[in-house]
């Protein structure tokens, strides 16, 4: 059973991840402040911090693990959770600097590096993508 429901979570996860992979690049491509960029924003939002909620729900294969459940990648997961809405807060306040820092900082690290870090050999995607 608990399988199965790790199971439903990754395939969450992949389904929210992925889209916001590509939408987060989009972003970065397309002007900025415009009215398209603040409802691709709020979609890139809500699909990162499900990202980052369905994740917590997995548990970590790899590594020490905290409570026999969290690993260290789980640590990006608080790091979306508190920077979204921080990115969110700079933009209404017109901190767009800080805006913009804490939106690349998600996207690099959530998406970039704890992206590669999941095709480590041991972990579930380089099972499903590299050794096959």
């Amino acid at each position: 059973m608990l399988a199965n429901m790790t199971m439903i979570l990754v395939y969450l996860h992949l389904a929210t991840v992925i889209p916001a992979a590509a939408l987060g690049l989009v972003q970065f491509i397309l002007p900025k402040g415009t009215t398209l960029h603040r409802h691709l924003g709020r979609i890139y939002t809500a699909l990162m911090m499900s990202t980052a909620v369905i994740a917590l729900g997995i548990p970590a294969e790899f590594g020490p693990r905290l409570l026999n459940h969290f690993g260290g990648i789980h640590v990006f997961c608080l790091v979306v959770l508190v920077s979204l809405p921080m990115a969110i807060r700079h933009a209404r306040r017109g901190e767009l600097v800080s805006h913009v820092w804490a939106m690349v900082g998600v996207y690099v690290g959530a998406i970039g590096i704890a992206g590669s870090l999941t095709l480590l050999p041991g972990r579930l995607l380089h099972q499903w993508l590299i050794a096959g």
